[in-house]
């Protein structure tokens, strides 16, 4: 057993001696058991202990070397079976193993580092998990390598500052008009490598990146190559959620809050609803640009009676509960709560009316406290929850829920010693190699550096670290497709 220290994708390479037709089996995981030997924790896919791995044969011809054509996964422990390590023992000699990390050639930007050593290692791991996991965008690199499209739009604010990501997420569009179904609905994952069934095939969360790249592409490289062709593909996408309309409007079908636990998450209609929103006011913007002022119009008044809709069935202002208004779930249907996923939705997609934003600030930050500033969200609420605090400049917040003792918690996986993140807020998971809870890395940058963009590309753009907090100082370099800035800030300014 060998280990790399490093959970990460991996192309392994051996150099081994040995009498002619011996076998030699690699196997590769993120885990080891107590007795030192490769361990899927999870019961449902022990297969993958000891189903997955690479067979070869020597030819006796001496030290020979060996390495995959093609095959990739991704591991911190790799097990050679059938050798030694030492002559002598009547089995093959391995002079060395290597293992490659393998990872999208899209040119490095930048880094980012605090002098808070657990704050540090947290950044380590989202670094790896998301590297790991740039091929056509996986969310993990081992069992699945399905392109799940959550995460191509959930974490391209964090990943656009490591990473140009410009052409990957280009491509991704390109294969998720390629997975369009004649009906107009775009599948979770492109390519559709997989054939799901209901949500888990047909979410808005998922789906609506055909809507949503597009933007995020215009407003980081500032590139609006890709609006002719995805206009009418993001036009039928929304004709066929438009059928799944609820009550006037609202959208609450999908995966809600995927990862909450393990699975189906709640909160459906105010994140299916806003994520319906946002699709379609990016759309009227797409219209604009191209010049298409008849469908600008039509989509600015679909917008529009979709904001209607969602504050007409989800505002509570009547101060019976609260005094201040709030946005309900429709979880617990005839029943009011309160809670930080609708909230934070509701101020991050600008569903509020003007006069209300002080009182969902407020229900969203009592929320937090009745929680003991837990997590309590999954992994799609997770961005929207930390944009949040980092606007309402909660930075301690932010940092204690990351620092719980018990899950949801960042620290408990590096307390436990994981090197990348969990695909669930779980000791033991099957993937160890996620990125899907990858999100905070967006607040390394945009909260504790304090850079973040104001317009396209980063032409205008400004530095707001939070004076005052527990970093003293933050070190980064942010090299961007019109830009390079390498600086430091501290406590007393920025330089």
């Amino acid at each position: 057993m060998f280990d790399f220290r490093q959970n990460m994708t991996t192309i392994v390479k051996i150099q081994i001696s040995g009498p002619a037709g011996s076998d030699v089996v690699i196997r590769f995981s993120e885990t080891i058991g107590e007795d030192g030997k490769v361990l899927m924790p999870d019961p449902l896919f022990k297969q993958f202990e000891i189903g997955v791995f690479c067979k070869f044969t020597l030819a006796g011809t001496g030290e020979e070397t060996w390495e995959p054509d093609f095959c990739f996964t991704s591991a911190r422990y790799i097990q050679v079976e059938g050798v030694s390590l030492e002559d002598g023992q009547g089995l093959p000699v391995v002079q060395s193993l290597v293992s490659r990390h393998v990872s999208s050639a899209a040119r490095r930007l930048g880094d980012v580092r605090t002098y808070k050593e657990d704050v540090n290692q947290l950044i380590n791991m989202c670094y790896w998990s998301f590297v790991s996991n740039l091929s056509y965008h996986t969310d993990c690199p081992q069992l699945e390598k399905f392109g799940w499209l959550e995460v191509t739009h959930l974490l391209a604010p964090a990943t656009q500052y490591i990473r140009n990501m410009e052409s990957l997420y280009s491509k991704i569009l390109d294969d998720i008009v390629d997975a369009q179904e004649p009906n107009g609905l775009c599948p979770t994952m492109a390519p559709e490598i997989r054939y799901m069934c209901g949500p888990l095939h047909d979410t808005i969360t998922w789906g609506g990146a055909v809507a949503l790249l597009p933007d995020i592409l215009r407003f980081y490289y500032d590139s609006t190559h890709v609006f002719e062709k995805l206009f009418d593909p993001c036009v039928r996408y929304m004709e066929y959620i438009k059928t799944k309309e609820r009550d006037g409007g609202l959208i609450e079908h999908g995966l809600g809050d995927w990862g909450r636990d393990i699975a189906f998450g709640n909160n459906q209609a105010n994140i299916e609803t806003a994520i319906y929103y946002r699709c379609l006011r990016n759309i009227e913007r797409m219209a604009h640009e191209l010049g298409k002022p008849d469908a600008e119009n039509r989509f600015r008044e679909w917008a529009d009676r979709i904001h209607r809709v969602y504050n007409e069935r989800l505002l509570v202002s009547d101060k019976k509960e609260y005094p201040y208004a709030f946005y309900t779930s429709r979880d617990d249907p005839g029943k009011y709560d309160r809670n930080m996923v609708a909230q934070a939705f509701t101020l991050q997609f600008e569903l509020f009316p003007a006069t209300h934003i002080a009182d969902v600030q407020t229900a969203f930050l009592a929320d937090c406290a009745s929680a003991g500033n837990h997590i309590q969200v999954g992994g799609i609420g997770l961005k929207y929850l930390f944009n949040t605090l980092s606007d309402l400049n909660r930075s301690d917040i932010i940092l204690e829920m990351a620092r719980q003792e018990k899950h949801p918690s960042y620290m408990r996986f590096i307390r436990r010693g994981e090197t990348a993140l969990n695909e669930f807020w779980q000791d033991n998971c099957r993937s160890k190699c996620h990125d899907m809870l990858g999100t905070i890395y967006e607040w390394f940058y945009e909260g504790a550096l304090g850079v973040k963009a104001e317009t396209e590309a980063y032409k205008t753009w400004r530095v707001k670290p939070p004076l005052g907090s527990e970093f003293g100082m933050v070190e980064g370099e942010c090299g961007m497709s019109i830009w390079e800035d390498r600086g430091q800030v501290q406590e007393d300014g920025c330089r």
